[in-house]
């Protein structure tokens, strides 16, 4: 009888009533006892029981259904699950592989009808235990942020956690700065963005040693950390740490939020609203342009800001906020003005068919070279498989080895998809004037019915970038619609290549 063992402990082997070396022992000592059973492979966690994603247990399963071992053994049953429907799973598939199941210390025959309940009955009682210890943890963890007790998690800037003692002390090179920040805020009135440049500009970061931005102030503005209190499952407690800001400034510090509408479940602006998100680049650093809002006396002004310039400030990235409306407007103009020049697509689909005819047969060479090599690495795959079947290989070295034939098997895939993709240009067709007069005419009947999400999603799919070099040059670069036998809603639905901004660039004026 060829048996595997599997252990498991959730924490420190410390603080463990059986660590992974006794559970070793105990087993192997059981095994001894047994007639004609060999020990033939181990397989171990250290992680929780409460759910099935472990690195060993999933070996030790896949190992079953490969026939290299003929029972599992475990010290004790709450080792392999600690919920009834986890342990049902694992002995299903055990069963479905022909595998058998014991515990060294609760010998119950799974074979047979009562046995397996028994060993149900085991799992019901394990789960109540986890659950028992669970509740007992939180109710203490309540009980002691309660009592002003700092209960772990992310410490916030300015503090530190004082390590077997449970509470807060003020960090002495960030402490300083926090009733700063708020006093920037609330009684010098400057802006959240305004806040982080002002810190990076004195030489000031974060703790993980990066520029300031404005998220990570507005997390000191409105954590009550620093009023003296703790924060558990919901409920602030009052603490013995010494708080760093007065009440008075921190509540004047909430209600300009408010005001502001730099909070955030307060917030009246909508994603949807920006019918170009992700698609208008920076021309000057790369990143995107996001939506953004700011809140007049009597009205909201929305814009498309640069997320390079959101995050850092001007100092990185100079780019001007462009208004959403007019952006919009213009990017919607310079698409219908296109649809009305045929010969735009007509140039941009000859262009991609000469590329192609030219790099035809280079294209072939190379796609030989990676059929070839491609099914190097797919036999490859295939004898490691069967040397970890067989046995004659450790796992090991068999899940290294088959994870890097697998990723050098996705690039070449990639790479192979890539020139398909290139040689099939070969075989385009440009729209004809009336396919274009029809997807014209879908597109303005969108944006006059004036809804929202219907018109962004045209235009993300119509739309291939948005590049912004400066608030005068605006470059749109549209995709080039299927043409030929596709009907036009193919068109709309699965655009297949695009028009270069050197090939199509509409004057922006309203922007």
């Amino acid at each position: 009888m060829r048996i595997a063992t599997y252990t498991r402990i959730s924490t420190d082997e410390v603080n463990q009533p059986y660590s992974l070396g006794a559970q070793s022992e105990r087993l192997g000592s059981y095994i001894a006892s047994q007639e004609d059973w060999e020990l033939v492979t181990t397989f171990t966690d250290q992680i929780s029981g409460a759910k099935l994603e472990r690195p060993g247990l999933n070996g030790a399963l896949r190992a079953a259904k490969a026939g290299r071992f003929d029972l599992l053994l475990v010290y004790r049953v709450d080792r392999l699950s600690r919920s009834v429907r986890g342990l049902a799973e694992v002995l299903e598939t055990l069963d479905g592989a022909g595998v058998g199941f014991r515990s060294a210390t609760e010998p119950f025959d799974t074979t047979a009808p009562a046995g397996r309940m028994m060993v149900q009955m085991l799992g019901v009682f394990a789960e109540f235990e986890r659950s028992t210890i669970i509740d007992r943890v939180i109710a203490g963890m309540e009980r002691k942020a309660a009592l002003g007790g700092w209960c772990g998690g992310h410490e916030p800037f300015g503090y530190r956690a004082v390590k077997g003692e449970g509470r807060l002390d003020p960090d002495e090179a960030e402490a300083p700065l926090v009733p700063v920040i708020f006093d920037l805020y609330a009684n010098k009135r400057l802006g959240s963005h305004a806040i982080a440049n002002w810190l990076t500009d004195a030489g000031l970061c974060t703790r993980s040693g990066k520029p300031w931005q404005f998220k990570s102030v507005l997390t000191v503005l409105r954590n009550r950390t620093y009023l003296g209190q703790v924060h558990f499952r919901g409920t602030w407690s009052e603490s013995s740490h010494p708080p760093l800001v007065e009440a008075g400034l921190f509540d004047a510090t909430q209600a300009i939020l408010i005001e502001r509408g730099e909070d955030v479940s307060k917030r009246a602006t909508n994603s949807s609203e920006y019918l170009l998100t992700g698609l208008v680049v920076c021309g000057t650093c790369g990143s995107r342009f996001t939506g953004t809002a700011a809140t007049g006396r009597n009205a909201t002004y929305r814009y498309y800001t640069c997320g390079g310039r959101q995050r850092y400030g001007t100092k990185t990235c100079s780019a001007d906020r462009l208004p959403a409306e007019a952006l919009d407007d213009a990017v919607v103009h310079s698409l219908l003005a296109a649809y009305d020049r045929v010969d735009l697509f007509s140039d941009a689909v000859e262009e991609a068919q000469r590329r192609a005819a030219l790099g035809q047969d280079r294209h072939q060479g190379e796609l030989a070279a990676l059929d070839a090599e491609l099914a190097k690495v797919e036999a490859g795959i295939d004898r490691y498989l069967r040397a970890f079947e067989t046995a004659t290989m450790p796992e090991a070295i068999c899940g290294e080895r088959v994870k890097a034939l697998g990723a050098q098997s996705t690039a070449l895939r990639a790479r192979r998809e890539q020139l398909a993709d290139e040689m099939g240009d070969a075989d385009l067709t440009a729209p004809t004037p009336e396919e274009l007069s029809v997807l014209r005419e879908r597109v303005a009947e969108a944006v006059a019915q004036g809804s929202s999400g219907p018109v962004k999603a045209l235009l993300q799919a119509l739309i291939h970038e948005i590049r912004v070099d400066s608030r005068d040059a605006i470059h749109p670069t549209f995709r080039v619609p299927l043409g030929g036998d596709h009907h036009p809603d193919d068109a709309v639905r699965a655009p297949s290549r695009s028009v270069g901004a050197r090939g199509l660039e509409p004057p922006t004026s309203a922007v």
